[in-house]
């Protein structure tokens, strides 16, 4: 592998390039799917980089920029170079290379969000080592929740009295298409209890689980066609990540989200572990201690997802 590879911006010409390689990579993830990428090319300025070798790729790194600053990529949950093949050394000089573009093209800062361990196929930890040669600043820490499912925590009696109290009033859990039931719920939830709505629409959700079947689905807890509780979830190589949790009030009366967790738990063939996603607000400073210890409580622990930030000048 020469020293001075070919870095150059994604362009649609490498587009299958890009997404086999991504594929077959130690740290690649649907999410980096250009046709998951791309549902929100209106909201963020690409910026992504290729990385290639005889005109050959062997490296991505998705990104997109906004003014000065590069972020590595705001509109995915965590991002990072991709590779398969490359070396430690290989990828210092690759980050230097990525690095120094953004720079010559005007950014000063970049953003970078590592892929968490928990996510990799085999170790891909040679972009910390680069961010500490760099002397990144870490800026933000979020806390996630996963569960180890070959060798999960203990789990409480209360989830177990929630499972059995849902189970006997008749609650069923099972994948669905009611994304639009779903999504109503979902949103009255959001605004009720946080003031907030889902990041996707409706329409963007089906979009992608359409084109992603495998990967993005929804899952409810039902009684008699009324939807209880719902978890969205997303299923890479190694994690099957749950997101868009919402349960209504007759639903957590009922313990309908026990039963549901319960039901998605090691459901999802290849997946080594389950991660329930952050439970935390305000960059990471506050932790919603009610939220993590309930996922606890099924036996997760602490996983972070980590950013970084580095002055380009």
């Amino acid at each position: 592998m020469k020293a001075d590879m070919d870095v150059r911006p994604y362009a649609a010409c490498w587009r299958d390039a890009w997404n086999s390689l991504n594929r077959d990579a130690r740290n690649g993830h649907f999410m980096f799917d250009r046709g998951f990428m791309e549902y929100h090319s209106d909201r963020f300025t690409d910026a992504s980089l290729v990385v290639s070798d005889n005109d050959r790729a062997i490296a991505l790194l998705p990104a997109n920029i906004e003014g000065e600053t590069v972020h590595s990529h705001q509109g995915l949950t965590f991002g990072g170079l991709v590779s398969e093949t490359c070396g430690t050394a290989a990828v210092l000089r690759i980050l230097d290379q990525c690095a120094e573009h953004w720079r010559k093209s005007g950014a000063s800062r970049l953003v970078y969000k590592p892929l968490p361990w928990i996510y990799q196929r085999r170790p891909a930890q040679e972009d910390l080592y680069w961010l500490f040669r760099r002397d990144a600043r870490l800026v933000r820490r979020d806390v996630s929740t996963a569960i180890d499912l070959r060798a999960p925590g203990r789990r409480s009696g209360r989830r177990d009295r929630g499972v059995r109290k849902a189970v006997k009033a008749g609650v069923r859990c099972a994948r669905s298409d009611r994304w639009a039931d779903y999504w109503d719920l979902l949103a009255r939830v959001l605004a009720a209890r946080h003031g907030a709505k889902p990041v996707h629409s409706v329409d963007e959700i089906t979009r992608l689980a359409a084109n992603f079947p495998e990967n993005i689905t929804l899952h409810t807890a039902e009684f008699e066609g009324e939807i209880f509780a719902g978890v969205v979830i997303f299923a890479g190589p190694q994690v099957a990540h749950a997101q868009y949790i919402a349960v209504g009030e007759t639903g957590r009366e009922l313990g309908a989200l026990d039963q549901l967790f319960d039901h998605l738990i090691g459901t999802h063939p290849g997946a080594r572990y389950f991660d329930f996603g952050i439970s935390n607000t305000d960059q990471g400073k506050t932790l919603n201690e009610g939220l993590i210890g309930q996922k606890e409580e099924f036996g997760g622990s602490a996983v972070v997802h980590d950013f970084y930030e580095i002055n380009l000048r």
